[in-house]
Formats: structure tokens, sequence, C-alpha cells
């Protein structure tokens, strides 16, 4: 666990860093608003300084993946325990390290500010709510766009409750039922909706465009009842994130917010989209009168998990050196021949993972082969990491030792485009030689690795700032709420690990609330 080595307690350090980053990425626009799927076709490495190209052109592919990530930060007073085999059934590796901290936080929250109950926002399965059910005796709404996610989570909660059940009567502790999530199916998020969740009966589905008739009716049946709400969000998808933001801030009855975003590039943005004042980026007044606007493709950028490529071994690196090769070298065929389909960005999925595999089985065989060592006993570097081949999730240089066998690469881009043929459904076109669009696209493949580690350094900075943009706008409120943003997942399994806290200040919680510094 590291310190903070900056601060944002205040609205002007907040501030100070939002310029800052501003003024550093301007000069950079050529880099934020591009696409390596336009390497070749666009010469893009052209744009970029000559001294840095060359310096990095000679790295080897591990240096390259080496981008600096942020480290992960304790919350104050949290008491995380570990989840048990009935909480984490049905949980990867990654679901279940962000669950178990995260709802560890969240229960913080919920009792630094005397909360009644938590609304876990777009619960999906309900992996969340059911541990802050079940593990810290919370009462919790889960509520999710999709009915079906909200029958998952029932059957999956029904399960646990009949676990706990006869834990309770072995242990003596009496035939109290746990408390079970109430699912709640919301098609948008709004303060009416949130007031009137505090009587919603179990898996009633709700249509939140009319919620506020039906809310109303429900407060009537007891208006003295108190509604003390926090919101809770584990990967709010694009403006979802946002919106709890901005109902936290409008419904006196939210206490606080735990809110970790993801999905970027499904926000929306004022100037790129026209979206009026309610769009995702920019949240805050100062970044609204900078005129900074970032794009879809900057947006994309901010995604990317640059913590997650530098784990990755020198034979995967040139393996997703040599993919991105072939999507960018598609790019020109896609131009000459189909350019009605490359106007609509198409995305020819994921097919290259299977070539990937393939092509590592046979790397692995002929290697076991050559030492006598069974291939059964090597592990395969690349079989437990997923890119999508349309982003710039691979790097590499030296193209002297990825593409030595210019026969083998030129029959694999062949065998890449159709399959991305297949994919697009599209023929392919008889008068084109695809061995020679590759011959004119390897001779520059060296310099895809230098520029796409240049370009991926941006991502952490993009994210940055938009996360700084949400932390401004609550900052910009009335000294009545208290806010901090805080990295607290391993970066490495969980990419977007920064969670933005903030509470309604009272006495009680001035004194509770420890802020980054």
């Amino acid at each position: 666990m590291g310190s903070c080595k900056y601060s944002c307690k205040t609205r002007s350090e907040t501030l100070e860093w939002i310029t800052a980053i501003v003024d550093f990425l301007e000069p950079f626009s050529f880099l934020m608003n591009a696409h390596v799927v336009n390497f070749f076709k666009d010469k893009l490495w052209e744009a970029v300084d000559q001294e840095w190209i060359s310096r990095l052109r000679k790295e080897k592919p591990e240096n390259l993946l080496l981008i600096p990530s942020g480290v992960v930060q304790e919350f104050p007073d949290v008491h995380m325990a570990p989840l048990n085999s009935v909480l984490s059934q049905g949980m990867n590796l990654k679901k279940k390290h962000e669950v178990q901290v995260l709802s560890s936080v969240v229960s913080s929250v919920v009792n630094s500010v005397g909360a009644h109950t938590v609304v876990d926002v777009g619960a999906g399965q309900g992996y969340l709510a059911q541990v802050l059910s079940f593990q810290y005796k919370h009462l919790v709404i889960a509520i999710d766009a999709c009915s079906h996610h909200g029958n998952v989570t029932d059957a999956r909660a029904m399960r646990i409750k009949k676990h706990f059940a006869a834990q309770m009567r072995k242990s003596g502790s009496g035939n109290k039922c746990p408390n079970v999530p109430v699912t709640v199916t919301c098609r948008v998020l709004s303060t009416e909706a949130l007031k009137s969740l505090n009587d919603v009966p179990r898996n009633e589905e709700v249509d939140l465009n009319v919620t506020e008739l039906d809310g109303n009716q429900r407060r009537s049946q007891d208006s003295n009842r108190s509604c003390s709400l926090v919101l809770a969000g584990l990967h709010a998808c694009g403006d979802l994130s946002v919106t709890m933001l901005r109902t936290f801030v409008e419904c006196k009855e939210v206490k606080a917010v735990v809110s970790v975003g993801c999905c970027y590039n499904l926000i929306s943005e004022e100037r790129i989209e026209n979206s009026g004042s309610q769009c995702g980026f920019p949240m805050s007044s100062c970044l609204k009168s900078s005129g900074f606007s970032l794009g879809k493709n900057s947006r994309d950028l901010a995604c990317q998990s640059a913590e997650r490529w530098s784990s990755l071994g020198e034979d995967a690196g040139l393996q997703n050196f040599e993919l991105h090769a072939f999507r960018a070298a598609f790019q020109m065929v896609l131009s000459k021949y189909y350019p009605e389909v490359m106007a609509t960005s198409p995305s020819i999925g994921r097919q290259g993972k299977t070539l990937r595999r393939q092509q590592q089985r046979k790397v692995l065989e002929s290697r076991s082969k050559a030492d006598g060592v069974s291939s059964a006993t090597r592990k395969d570097p690349v079989s437990g990491s997923s890119f999508d081949i349309d982003e710039p999730s691979w790097t590499g240089s030296s193209a002297r030792e990825t593409i030595s066998d210019s026969d083998r690469s030129s029959s694999s881009f062949e065998n890449f485009c159709m399959s991305a043929f297949s994919r697009l459904n599209l023929e392919r076109p008889r008068d084109i030689d695809l061995q020679e669009v590759w011959k004119e696209a390897e001779a520059f493949t060296e310099l895809i690795g230098p520029y796409w580690s240049i370009r991926a350094a941006l991502g952490p900075v993009l994210e940055t700032l938009i996360l700084l943009d949400r932390l401004m706008f609550l900052q910009e409120q009335d000294d009545s709420i208290e806010a901090v943003m805080l990295p607290i997942f391993d970066p490495t399994i969980s990419p977007r690990n920064v969670a933005i806290i903030a509470k309604k200040a009272t006495l009680k919680t001035r004194r509770a609330f420890t802020t980054c510094g």
C-alpha cells in the first residue's frame, strides 16, 4: 500500500491538477485522436518526434509494455473480511477481488454516515449486494436495467440464504432469516426513483419513466418513515456512474456515494454529441469553461489496461504486436476495396485470439520436440489473457525478431483477412493480392511498438482527467459535501481501480472522514 503523492483535498488543488493535465495533453491531440488500426494507411508514425521513435524502436517488447500504474491505497476504518466459498461461488479472480475490497469500503461508509439502506446501482448478478447483505448485515436494494439479472440475483440469494440459515441454526443463534437483497428493475435512475425505493416490495419490476407517481403512492403508506441511502456502483457503465454522482448531489435522502466507474468510451460528451448540460463529460464547471474536449478515440484510450500489458512475457507481446500489424494492414484493404465499410468503424471481433493461440501451440510443440519436454508441461503465456484486436492492446519492436519468416507472416495475414471478411460478411475481392498488401506494410511494422507505447502512456492521464472532473464536480457543490478519489483495487487485476467516495458531511462525519493527503 502506498501513500498519496499529491493532494486534491480542496477545489483549488483539484483545479490546479486539472489545468496542468489539460496543458500537458494539448500538444498530443494528434496521438489522442488517432487509432492504431490506421497506422499504415495514414502513416501515423510520421507525426511523432523522430527521436522518440528512433530510441524506442530498439526496445524489447517487455520494456515497451511497462506503462506506469498507480498504487493501491487503504481507506480508513476498513476491516476487510475474506469471502467464504458460498458467497464467492461463481466469481472469477477479478470479481472476487473487486467485491471483497469494495464491500468493505461501502460498509465502512454506511456505518460512518448511519445510513439505513445501500442501493447497489447496476447490480448485475448481485455479487456486491449479496456480500453487503449476508456478510455485512446491511439492508440492500439491488437495481439493474435487466430483469434477467434480477431473477439471477434472487435465485442466487435464496441459495445463499439457505446456507446462512442452516449455519445459524447449527450455531444456536436462532431461526431469524438473514437479510436478502431486494431486487428492482430500473431503466432510468432519478432522484424520485431513489426516494421510492425505500418501500419497494421484493422483486418488483419498476418502470422508472413513471416511477414518480408510483413512488408517491408508496411513500403515502408511511410518510413518517425516514429514508437514508448510500449509493454504491461497481463499474457502473458509462454515464451511469455520472448519474450516480448527480443523484447524490440532488437527492437529500442519499447520504453518501461510492462509485467505481468504467467504460469511459460510452460516456456522452457535450461538445462532441451536443448532449446538453447532463452529459457525462465534462461534469465540472471549470472544465466546461475551458473548452477542452476528448473525442471518441481519446475516451477509448482512457479505457486501456496498461497494467495488464506489463505482465505479458516477450512471446505474448510479440504475438500481439503481429496481430495489430495484421489489423492495421487489413485497414488498408478496407480503405481501397470497401471504403463504405471502413467508414462505419467496423469491429472484426476477437478471431485474432484464436489465431494467436494456434500460433502459440505450434511454437510450444516445436520447442517441446527440440528439447524433449512435453508441451503439456509448458504454460501458455497468453491463454489467460483476452485482447480485442481492434484496440491497442499489444506491443513490440524489432520486427526482425517478430517477423523473421516473411512467408509465414504473409500466410498468417492472409488467414487473418479471410477470417475478417467472413466476420464482416464480405467476399474477398477478386483482384486483390493480399501478399502485396502485407509486403507494403511489413517494412514499417517495427515502428508500431514505439508508436503504441507513446500513445498508451497518455491513457492513464486521460483517465485521471475524467475522474478529476467528477471529483471537481462534487467539490464545486456547497461545503456540506466531502469527496475523495482513491485507487482501491490492484490495477493488475482490476484496471478501473479508482473509487470516488463522497459524503454529505455532518459534524460527526467531518471528524470521521479522512481525505487523501
